[in-house]
């Protein structure tokens, strides 16, 4: 993934750095890590992961969003019953919070900041046409990251705070 977010972002959009590419699943919005039984919540989440083999997300190239430059993952099958199994499981801990699913696989290469007015988002996709080459790029979904998260104010963030393998996959 490091080659797709080089120079992709002028001013007024932030680059994420690849230590913090990730390809959401859920956001939990409202919820924190003390207003859910955790313990739960991984029990749950550990016995349905085994159910699910691992599988290979193919990531093609670029596109101008409204808040952000990003690719787009398939096969979204895979992906979309992940998203639903634990949207219900994290609604089921009975704790209040509004779901954020994400409705297709994808990383934010660039997210808007300060100076997003200014952005041409016709200059910046010409851009992106004139990039000659296949920009294609492969990620094994083996695993499914419980985090806490926050914007930075440039970046999305998050600390750790349990890793659910899939089937087959040592933790």
């Amino acid at each position: 993934m490091r080659a797709y977010n080089k120079g992709l972002a002028p001013p007024g959009l932030q680059n994420v750095p690849v230590q913090w590419m990730h390809c959401t699943v859920l956001h939990a919005v409202g919820l924190s890590v003390t207003s859910v039984d955790v313990d739960a919540l991984l029990e749950e989440v550990g016995s349905y992961a085994q159910t699910v083999q691992p599988f290979t997300l193919t990531f093609d190239r670029p596109a101008v969003g409204n808040v952000a430059v990003e690719i787009s993952g398939w096969p979204g099958r895979p992906f979309n019953e992940i998203v639903e199994t634990l949207t219900q499981a994290t609604a089921r801990t009975g704790a209040a919070f509004k779901a954020a699913p994400s409705r297709y696989p994808h990383i934010s290469l660039a997210y808007t900041a300060d100076g997003a007015e200014d952005v041409d988002a016709a200059t910046l996709k010409a851009a992106l046409a004139d990039i000659g080459h296949p920009l294609s790029g492969t990620v094994v979904a083996d695993r499914l990251h419980l985090v806490e998260q926050w914007h930075d104010g440039a970046h999305i963030v998050w600390n750790p705070i349990a890793e659910v393998p899939l089937a087959g996959v040592r933790a």
